[in-house]
This record gives structure tokens, sequence and C-alpha cells, in this order.
């Protein structure tokens, strides 16, 4: 099945199957390939965080409610960022927390993937919602 078409039914399935909860906070991780550490990311939604060289802008990250099948998504746009040249647009699209081959950032130095969404704590240690 071409990548396309597969990309297109679990996108598919994906609002087929339930609603899904927007949530605040991307939590990603990336893997920096030259020294080999994996790095845990909290990516406020609409915030534009750093990786390296890399800025990554979280637009919407969204999760299943427990009682359908699990599935965290998040539509991420992140730029190769380099001193003295112009932003490059390296991913811009949904990937998938169960899936993060099937839509993934191609970069020699970086990966990046999604691990999951979560709420945004206030300083009380309650949800803000």
């Amino acid at each position: 099945m071409a990548r396309g078409s597969w990309c297109c039914f679990v996108a598919g399935f994906w609002f087929v199957a339930g609603p899904a909860m927007a949530q605040e906070v991307a939590v990603l991780q990336g893997l920096d390939k030259v020294t080999a550490r994996i790095s845990t990311i909290d990516a406020p939604v609409d915030d534009r965080i750093r990786f390296g060289t890399l800025s990554i802008v979280v637009r919407d990250c969204r999760k299943t409610p427990p009682e359908e099948p699990p599935e965290t998504s998040a539509f991420l746009e992140i730029d190769d960022i380099k001193r003295g040249e112009d932003p490059v647009r390296l991913f811009s699209g949904w990937m998938f927390a169960s899936s993060p081959a099937l839509s993934a950032l191609e970069h020699p130095v970086y990966d990046v993937w999604v691990v999951g969404c979560k709420r945004r704590k206030t300083s009380d240690g309650s949800s803000s919602r």
C-alpha cells in the first residue's frame, strides 16, 4: 500500500474512532545523533522551542479518551535555523505516537517524535482546566 494511502487510512481512522481531546502541551523526544543523547521536551502549543538548530512549534496536540483505542497525535512545524542562513522548513504535518515512521522528520543530525500530550500544570500542581 502506498504511503499516501496509508496516511489517509490512519487519519480517517483517527477521526472516525472517536473524539480526540485537545491538550495544551506536547511531550516530544529528540535524539541528537552526534552525541546519542535523547531529550524529553515539553512543548506548549503555539510556543516556539529550540532543540539544537531546530525550531519546533506545536500547533495542536490531541489524545483519545481512555475508552477509545490509545492514540496521540500532534501537528508540528519544524524549521532548521543555522547562524547566518535563512530558516528552512523541514517538517509540517501530523505525527502519530503509535506510528512514528508514518510521518517522520528527516534530518541528518536530529530525530524528533511525539510521545504524548498533557495539560499544563498550574503552580499549585492542579491542572489549569
